[in-house]
């Protein structure tokens, strides 16, 4: 499993163009490095990372858990729990968008319970979706900590919520728009920045606003 999710970040199949404007921020090599240096981070504070529970929000925040997975593993030497946390339900804009399809929500065999678990995402804005997962995990079960893991924080908060573990801040405008390319869904790895309206639907999260 870890061979099999490392070749596939490394690996980057011919992909089509990027639109006009976008501009890549990452690459794959960044983003590779990146996660390296949160695995590490989270041996560090957890102290062993022994009872650390990957809870990914999908879509891309899911492959992000995975890899990271597969870093603590090459790490610690022992297999991380992973799962998926959807956090369609618990949104608080519902009422304002059409009706979305939901995700898959994984919890790992053990459950959460007094595990320490590290919510991961690929995007940092608003802080409404970590909310919303903060409201779906207490459906689940009371883990002793959670903590937050993103590839990127892009700033412009609207809730009191701040990462622990971030792959890269990029200050950007809120004319700006920021969108994760991740090898399984996308076909390449890439961070790109490009103003509102450049970059299309390329990178958007299904049924989810884009950045948040």
């Amino acid at each position: 499993m870890v061979e099999d999710r490392n070749t596939i970040a490394r690996t980057q199949p011919p992909s089509a163009p990027l639109p006009a404007g976008a501009r890549p921020v990452l690459e794959a090599p960044d983003i590779a490095r990146a996660l390296t240096r949160i695995a590490h981070e989270i041996v560090e504070r957890a102290k062993g990372a022994d009872d650390v529970v990957l809870l990914g929000v999908p879509t891309r925040g899911v492959f992000l858990a995975g890899r990271l997975a597969d870093k603590l593993a090459q790490i610690t030497g022992r297999s991380t729990p992973v799962g998926s946390l959807d956090i369609t339900m618990y949104r608080d804009d519902l009422r304002l968008h059409p009706p979305r399809a939901l995700a898959r929500t994984e919890i790992p065999g053990d459950g959460i319970d007094g595990r320490l678990v590290v919510l991961v995402d690929d995007v940092l804005f608003s802080g409404r979706t970590i909310r919303a997962a903060l409201d779906a995990l207490g459906d689940i079960g009371r883990p002793r900590a959670v903590q937050l893991a993103v590839l990127v924080d892009r700033g412009h908060r609207e809730l009191p919520i701040r990462a622990d573990y971030v792959g890269k801040n990029i200050p950007t405008s809120l004319r700006e728009t920021v969108r994760v390319l991740l090898t399984e869904e996308d076909g390449r790895d890439s961070v790109l920045l490009g103003q509102l309206g450049q970059l299309g639907q390329l990178g958007q999260k299904p049924g989810r606003p884009a950045d948040e």
